[in-house]
């Protein structure tokens, strides 16, 4: 009977987060048309706080996933009023730097909470070690569930499909064509934004609450611009603006630099020009706006008609 190897089922489990990643991310790149860098802060956020309340308070696996993506939500949600009345460039160097500021805290946020508990006279009863800084947060209880990552990526997948196809995915995906057209009908365009960002950084949330769970070991730096970038990449590959091709992104760039690891000083090399090859062949992404779905209908359609020429 065929059974995976440990090398296989981590590959599996990164692919299942990053597919977390790649699709929440396409709802505010993507639908929403923002351009977002900032995802891999809300995953520090959510990756942080459900390891720290398992480790250290000693809640249940999905109530610390749950606390961290709700967190990353409010993060999300408040910080997306003012940042979103930027576009373009500057939009992004925003949601970069909101990042890195993350980022920073958490290196930082022992430090300052001690100073500030010594402030109000806590500092004997305040905590030393909460994230501890930049030597990384050890010993997070290990959940290696495939069953975990993959409910996840199934649940996301199907709200954020449902959150598409209903009235409010409808009023989102026209501020992606042409927000002011889409405000010159009436719509809220900045209470979408906003929204479809929150929810964005509710499932980044959940993928690092699980990221952490599965390595059992983070550290601030593990949350850089350049995981940003990665997720990016598996959205622009995948289309922008289609669920499935954000699945399809995360599938491809998950498991292509494994593949490149049998070319060792070569990998880093052959890795971006392939990228740089698949985009000029394919600039809308693998499948553009489109779901996977219609485009095996359109296959089979193709595919009939001949047949039905034949017979006439």
């Amino acid at each position: 009977m065929f059974e995976l190897s440990n090398y296989h089922i981590q590959v599996l489990a990164f692919m299942g987060i990053n597919i977390i990643l790649a699709v929440s991310l396409n709802l505010i790149n993507g639908f929403t048309g923002q351009f977002s860098l900032g995802h891999a802060g809300f995953m520090a956020i959510g990756a942080y706080t459900a390891a720290i309340l398992t480790k250290a308070c000693g809640w249940p696996f999905l109530a610390a996933t749950l606390a961290g993506a709700m967190l990353a939500f409010l993060f999300g949600l408040l910080l997306g009023i003012p940042i979103l009345r930027l576009k373009g460039d500057y939009l992004a160097i925003a949601t970069f730097g909101l990042s890195e500021i993350v980022r920073v805290a958490i290196v930082n946020f022992d430090d300052v909470s001690m100073k500030l508990a010594g402030y109000v006279g806590m500092g004997d009863l305040w905590p030393k070690e909460i994230t501890r800084g930049a030597l990384g947060y050890p010993a997070i209880p290990e959940v290696k569930s495939l069953l975990w990552i993959y409910g996840w990526a199934f649940v996301t997948c199907l709200v954020l499909r449902n959150i598409v196809r209903s009235s409010e995915g409808r009023a989102i995906s026209s501020i992606g064509e042409d927000e002011l057209a889409a405000e010159s009908l009436g719509i809220n365009t900045a209470r979408y934004k906003t929204l479809s960002f929150a929810i964005g950084a509710f499932f980044a949330g959940v993928a690092g609450a699980l990221f952490a769970h599965w390595v059992t070991f983070i550290k601030a730096d593990l949350f850089k611009i350049d995981k940003s970038i990665e997720i990016l990449l598996m959205v622009v590959l995948g289309g922008m603006g289609s669920l499935s091709g954000s699945v399809l992104g995360a599938v491809v760039l998950t498991i292509l630099p494994e593949y490149l690891r049998m070319f060792a000083q070569w990998r880093m090399v052959i890795y971006p020009v392939l990228l740089i090859l698949l985009m000029l062949t394919r600039p809308e992404g693998l499948l553009g706006k489109r779901e996977l779905s219609s485009v095996v209908a359109g296959l089979f359609t193709r595919a009939r008609r001949p047949a039905a020429a034949a017979a006439t």
